[in-house]
């Protein structure tokens, strides 16, 4: 199990290098471990015998303790067992819609225990160009709504950027005209 690094903690806050390709072992390695915590950490059971650990759907290397471009993502696509999972070296965002969307619910990360409440707004479309480590080459992701979403939090992380710098500080649940909510 991966020790989280918590907000305060500067490192979370600079940005981060790009890894070589092909990835080295330690590059892959780390995707691999930070894999395994997501998917520990969605499990009941698990969650049950260690109660410190939170349960997530994105890890970015920073929070794992290391300022590298790698992270990862593993969340329930559908009620049938399928789960969309990227292991991504060296992500970017190469286009985004100025179609806005944000999740009513606001957003959580691992990093962050303290509340944060508010409407982070990110962009509803992106592509998303990076080195996938589970599919062993480079891909053009196309994400939409949710996928998204989680898609430029995790990138955020790499900048040094939490969710709720992205909240209005005077009015932190401004509803943002054509904007859609999730």
């Amino acid at each position: 199990m991966l020790r989280i690094t918590k907000d305060g903690v500067p490192s979370l806050r600079a940005p981060s290098k790009e890894v070589p390709l092909p990835l080295e072992e330690k590059d892959r390695k780390l995707l691999m471990d930070m894999l395994e915590h997501l998917k520990e950490s969605q499990d009941d059971s698990f969650r049950e015998k260690h109660p410190s650990v939170r349960e997530g759907i994105g890890l970015a290397a920073p929070q794992a303790g290391v300022n590298r471009r790698l992270l990862v993502i593993h969340y329930p696509k559908d009620g049938e067992g399928n789960y969309q999972t990227y292991c991504l070296a060296n992500p970017r965002i190469v286009s985004q819609s100025v179609k806005e969307c944000y999740l009513e619910s606001g957003e959580g990360c691992l990093s962050v225990d303290k509340e944060h409440p508010g409407y982070s707004y990110r962009s509803y479309r992106i592509r998303v160009e990076a080195y996938d480590a589970l599919l062993g080459q480079k891909v053009l992701i196309k994400a939409i709504g949710f996928d998204a979403i989680v898609l430029q939090h995790e990138i955020d992380h790499l900048d040094g950027i939490l969710f709720y710098d992205r909240i209005d500080k005077k009015d932190p649940f401004l509803k943002k005209p054509g904007a859609i909510a999730l």
